[in-house]
């Protein structure tokens, strides 16, 4: 069996996706997630221009010499761009395995450890007292975790906040919007909503809360001591992960957990993070961290160091992404949590699949492979419109982290 033919689709069924299908001189197609928030023509045009002519002629059935071969033959390494194409490929070669074998791809990656995979929503309105009733609708959905995210007091705008609370999307424009940001006043609003949301809720309910890398160490060792009381599953990207000796100093001062690595690519971003223990979860995912193969060995350097995986999963990723991280969040002993935003009816068309929901757990599908395609001609109704993430400001103007 060999790779006869590579195609990019690019869609936009309510936002951008770009999707590799690899087909196989046999018939067997395999599809993996390459969408880019933001940046989605450059991930497309690396894929077509790059690595489709070079996959043609190779066995679908070696996916880790595929995986060095694109990697260390690039010379160029890592980087988000090269690492989503990589994952777009690697996803699709164990699509076609799967298929191949006539086995779900978990069972490929050493069956079940557990029998759902569980996840958690996002909870996200302008005031603490509207923010009660969105957690409460998840609770009602059977969701054991909930993402708690609230406008703050003086700010126009926040990140997590939407008018559409199932379907957020931050890429909101052609050209960057630009949001208005302050620390102290952010600082002063989040412990009282959680302390609202845990009265609420009681003690069982998992909280928690990203606040996308916005804060110094200092800051958010102090957010973190102050969230203490309401006992956080964890809160996200604390501080911008370039320094990554700052997460000694929020070690240092506060017990709540730390959640980080949805914009990682490889396990050299996080190796210290983990071998250290400055974490407590590792959010990298199938399509930005090099498909199953590398988030794979991602997972198993964390196991080692009691870090557990707790995958980032916003609309960005599209159902395929979604369905190969179930897979893998089926098989690895230190799952954590799954991210879990739900798609629009346009892209679960595009997209069909078989996972689904029941119960705050999400279930991969049991059929050969991933369990997920895309319907071609219906992609094809949805051309690519540009969409660009926010920009973010201090009260004084200063560009700051969003």
């Amino acid at each position: 069996m060999k790779i006869a033919d590579v195609r990019v689709v690019v869609t936009c069924p309510g936002r951008n996706f770009v999707t590799l299908k690899i087909v196989t001189d046999e018939g067997v197609h395999g599809v993996g997630d390459a969408t880019l928030n933001g940046r989605e023509l450059a991930v497309a045009a690396y894929l077509r221009d790059h690595v489709a002519p070079a996959l043609i002629g190779r066995d679908p059935s070696r996916i880790e010499d595929t995986w060095q071969y694109l990697y260390k033959g690039a010379y160029w390494r890592r980087g988000p761009v090269t690492m989503t194409a990589i994952a777009a490929v690697d996803t699709a070669l164990w699509d076609i395995l799967g298929k191949v074998a006539g086995l779900p791809v978990y069972k490929l990656l050493g069956g079940r450890s557990r029998e759902g995979v569980t996840v958690y929503g996002h909870a996200n309105a302008d005031t603490t007292d509207q923010v009660l009733a969105e957690v409460a609708r998840y609770v009602e959905l059977g969701y054991r975790a909930v993402r708690v995210q609230t406008g703050v007091p003086g700010l126009a705008s926040t990140y997590g906040v939407s008018g559409d609370k199932m379907f957020y999307e931050p890429a909101d424009a052609a050209l960057p919007t630009e949001n208005v940001w302050s620390t102290a006043k952010y600082l002063a609003h989040v412990p009282t909503v959680f302390a609202r949301v845990r009265d609420e809720f009681g003690p069982t309910l998992r909280l928690l809360h990203d606040v996308h890398h916005r804060l110094t160490p200092i800051e958010a060792a102090r957010l973190g001591k102050s969230l203490e009381p309401y006992a956080l599953t964890w809160i996200e990207d604390p501080v911008p992960a370039e320094l990554q000796e700052g997460f000694r100093l929020i070690r240092q001062h506060t017990t709540t957990p730390i959640a980080v690595g949805e914009v990682f690519n490889t396990v050299w971003d996080c190796e210290t993070l983990i071998r250290e223990q400055l974490i407590d979860y590792i959010r990298t995912t199938v399509v930005h961290a090099g498909g199953i193969t590398h988030l794979r060995r991602i997972f198993d350097l964390a196991a080692l160091h009691h870090v557990r995986s707790g995958s980032h999963g916003a609309t960005d990723l599209s159902p395929v992404c979604m369905a190969a991280a179930l897979h893998l969040d089926l098989a690895i002993p230190n799952f954590g949590l799954q991210e879990y935003m739900r798609h629009t009816p346009e892209t679960d068309a595009v997209f069909p699949h078989g996972y689904h929901y029941d119960g705050g757990y999400l279930h991969p599908a049991e059929t050969p492979g991933l369990g997920v395609d895309i319907d071609e001609d219906l992609a094809a109704r949805y051309p690519y419109r540009p969409a660009q993430l926010p920009v973010n400001r201090l009260e004084d103007g200063t560009v700051h982290s969003w």
